[in-house]
């Protein structure tokens, strides 16, 4: 896939993107990335060696457009972009909780467009990707879009665009969970004697452990975590800790009001088309 392809917004996100792709040997010369601030395109050109410009209707001559801007401006700045797409170029969003029938209504219900749902371990080039791909989406896009935000973690194409919400429960709000796991630990072991960087570093390193473990393991998380107690043991002391506690019921309830408020933002954010 060589083509040319412009990012309407330089956040972080864009930049990501950006750097993950280029590292895996994308051509930068192919890459566009627009902005209002001229000091942060030239960090991402200076990093990269991609093009930038804050000319948002002259990057729409490109192959692919990336919607990297927050979502609240989203409508203003694609709106304008609508004459400059006669082409068809495909239409990725990044843009969190903004729906596709309202992207169809800015843009044009003719394009292809491909609504993403990455998280912020992207910017590290380990994150996690739902993608929904309008009727209007080929196949060769799909695969074109799906090269695109592999670059920066996995990604799982979605058939139902309602099931966005249970990504943004799971792996776009979830990082925000595993840290507050990962900061109560630190407290604890901090409170059972160990110094602050000796309790973080086991910390850290004891979650990226098990999270890799889980990922090259052949058995589910259920029988790893078995695996690690021993009857009477420590371990099962804790986890029956958590269990009396209500740990499974806690996180259940809590990524179902994260999903309920996906989908509360979805209709604030899409208001203004009424």
């Amino acid at each position: 896939m060589n083509n040319s392809i412009a990012f309407i917004g330089a956040g972080n996100m864009s930049g990501a993107i950006i750097g993950g792709m280029v590292k895996r040997g994308y051509p930068a010369h192919s890459i566009t990335a627009t902005g209002r601030t001229q000091s942060k395109l030239d960090v991402l050109s200076e990093k990269f060696g991609v093009k930038t410009s804050i000319d948002n209707n002259e990057a729409c001559a490109a192959d692919i457009l990336v919607i990297g801007v927050k979502p609240q401006v989203l409508q203003s700045v694609v709106e304008p972009l609508r004459p400059h797409l006669e082409h068809k170029p495909l239409i990725i969003s990044v843009a969190a909780g903004i729906p596709m029938e309202s992207l169809e209504k800015w843009v044009g219900a003719e394009h292809a467009i491909v609504r993403c749902m990455p998280n912020t371990p992207s910017l590290v080039q380990l994150g996690a990707c739902g993608l929904y791909a309008n009727a209007c989406t080929s196949a060769a896009q799909k695969q074109q879009a799906g090269g695109i935000l592999s670059a920066v973690g996995i990604v799982e194409w979605l058939d139902d665009e309602a099931l966005i919400d249970a990504v943004i429960a799971v792996s776009g709000s979830g990082p925000a969970y595993y840290f507050m796991f990962m900061e109560a630990m630190i407290n604890a072991g901090i409170s059972q004697g160990l110094s602050p960087d000796t309790a973080r570093a086991l910390t850290l390193q004891t979650a990226l452990g098990a999270a890799s473990l889980a990922q090259q393991s052949d058995v589910d998380v259920g029988e790893l975590k078995r695996r690690v107690m021993s009857p009477g043991g420590t371990t099962e002391q804790a986890v029956l800790s958590f269990e009396h506690q209500g740990l499974s019921q806690m996180v259940a309830t809590a990524m179902t009001r994260c999903a309920d408020r996906a989908r509360e933002m979805a209709t604030e954010l899409s208001g203004s088309d009424d």
